[in-house]
């Protein structure tokens, strides 16, 4: 038996082809986004969704069960490691783009196309920033 080999992109993207959400679109659009900033970051498939990871350790995840919207989560991984307070590192990004769950943990929330657009630059930014310091 010969078992075949996926990419990580592979993976997402059959993920992607076989996904019934009413944001798939806005959803590949955040995806190429992320993919387009030469952060060193790949991706796979992880809860259900695409996330982008750096040295193995997952940063940037997608979360898919919103009504109404979908949600990036900036975090440090699955393991438990040291609190972190990431919170300086973005005081100046504009109040509301950015909800903490912990001091290492953050989301951002989107809900259609006009608001990917409108968010471009600074998701860039601060994913960015998020891949730099964690």
């Amino acid at each position: 038996m010969i078992m075949e080999i996926v990419s990580g992109n592979q993976q997402v993207e059959e993920f992607l082809q076989k996904l019934d959400h009413p944001f798939k679109t806005e959803i590949e659009e955040v995806r190429k986004i992320i993919l387009s900033m030469e952060k060193g970051l790949s991706e796979h498939v992880k809860w259900n969704a695409p996330s982008f990871y750096l040295h193995n350790d997952d940063r940037v995840t997608f979360n898919l069960h919103g009504n109404g919207f979908f949600r990036l989560v900036l975090h440090r991984g699955a393991k438990a490691k040291e609190t972190v307070n990431l919170k300086p590192h973005f005081e100046d990004v504009p109040k509301g783009f950015m909800v903490w769950a912990a001091n290492d943990r953050a989301t951002i929330k989107l809900t259609d196309l006009k608001d990917v657009e409108a968010k471009r630059e600074l998701l860039k930014e601060v994913v960015g920033r998020w891949v730099d310091v964690t």
